[in-house]
């Protein structure tokens, strides 16, 4: 599809980055060539040196799959330029290890083993890491004036969907010449666009709602040019670039990316409903319910609520979960089918109990991720697992 056609997000996930193919092929093919050849030295040279697009060697990302698979990703976050990656993590390394060498600043939640890299392994290699939770924001601008040169946050924050005010705090990070990074993993394009909102990159696991059928593992990085391109090396040299198959995997799943999203928006949405009226559950947390604390902000700068809630349950978290019989347990989301999870034991149990626990991770916390399945069939598993 021509960069200059104006088109809606549904339409650009399946026709953005595609390449003509010489057989008629409505898709990319998948090239699992590992090197290209060229017809003389010239002609390596000008894709070596930059004056030429061109494949050369898929260790690099310079194959055609991989590329039309960015070009895809990029069109979908509304960015000049996107880089593809084994993982969601290896994109967040990738990204701090080039534009965070002056400290990496975190802001409340996030997958444990953001928290882990961030506040463990890269003081390791003498980058300051700090973690803050939602309520410290008032340290946030002596860090960024300490020389912290990069803001990291989800929003909404795995596990208790926090919401955080992209806007303002791009326009923080900006006022000490830092970078603001954001994880759309849990919101997706379809929900949220945080370059639209000031924030300089986006970065997602891949293997969650982008690819939406937990068959592959890949993650992206989107923003301009002048931002992602200094990422590429570290990509390259530290060998986090997809298999062309994984590519190939991946844009095939975007192209169903909004209807599978839009679906799993209106189920969850009900299914909160539901257990905000169940009497053993505690507590909802939902953007989509005007309970919620973050409701308002939320409807301000995201298009839909996603389809990923928390609740916490008035009893044993475990046997609850133990108790369902559609929602698989299992510690990842994003999937057509429907998932339960308690962050203590999966996506959280490396950081420790104390810190759990200073977070608001108890026992009784279970995260759902909501699939494709009839959303009365969902509600009345968790109706008799709470029973």
């Amino acid at each position: 599809m021509s960069s200059q056609i104006e088109a809606g997000l549904a339409t650009r996930c399946i026709h953005a980055g595609e390449l003509a193919d010489p057989h008629g092929s409505p898709h990319t093919p998948v090239y699992t060539t590992t090197t290209f050849a060229f017809p003389d030295t010239a002609a390596i040279l000008d894709v070596v040196e930059g004056r030429a697009a061109g494949s050369l060697y898929t260790r690099y990302g310079l194959n055609p799959t991989i590329q039309a698979l960015e070009a895809k990703l990029a069109s979908l976050e509304g960015a000049e330029a996107a880089l593809a990656f084994a993982s969601g993590m290896a994109a967040e390394a990738a990204v701090f290890l080039t534009h965070g060498r002056g400290g990496v600043v975190c802001v409340g939640d996030a997958y444990g083993g953001t928290l882990e890299l961030i506040g463990e392994q890269l003081p390791q290699l003498g980058i300051p890491g700090h973690l803050l939770l939602g309520d410290e924001l008032d340290r946030l601008d002596g860090l960024l004036a300490g020389g912290a040169g990069l803001l990291f946050l989800e929003t909404p924050t795995n596990p208790a969907l926090e919401i955080f005010d992209i806007a303002a705090l791009a326009e923080r990070a900006h006022a000490h010449g830092a970078l603001l990074v954001v994880d759309n993993t849990f919101a997706s394009p379809v929900n949220q666009q945080p370059l639209a909102l000031g924030a300089d990159l986006v970065v997602h696991s891949a293997t969650k709602y982008l690819g939406g059928h937990s068959d592959l593992t890949a993650g992206a990085l989107m923003g301009s040019k002048e931002l992602v391109e200094p990422v590429w090396p570290w990509r390259k040299n530290l060998g986090q670039v997809p298999a062309p198959e994984t590519a190939a995997l991946l844009a095939r799943s975007l192209r169903t990316l909004v209807v599978r999203v839009r679906a799993q928006n209106a189920s969850a949405l009900a299914i909160a409903r539901a257990m905000e009226a169940h009497p053993r559950v505690a507590r909802v947390r939902y953007p989509g319910l005007e309970s919620f604390p973050g409701h308002d902000l939320a409807a301000r700068q995201m298009t839909g609520y996603g389809g990923m809630l928390t609740i916490e349950v008035a009893g044993d978290g475990a046997a609850v979960a133990d108790g369902l019989r559609l929602f698989a347990i299992a510690p990842s989301l994003g999937g057509v089918e429907s998932l339960v999870t308690q962050p203590v034991t999966t996506t959280h149990h490396g950081l420790g109990p104390e810190e759990r626990r200073r977070r608001g991770i108890t026992d009784t916390m279970l995260r759902l991720s909501v699939g494709l399945e009839d959303v009365e069939d969902l509600i009345a598993d968790l109706q008799q697992a709470l029973s």
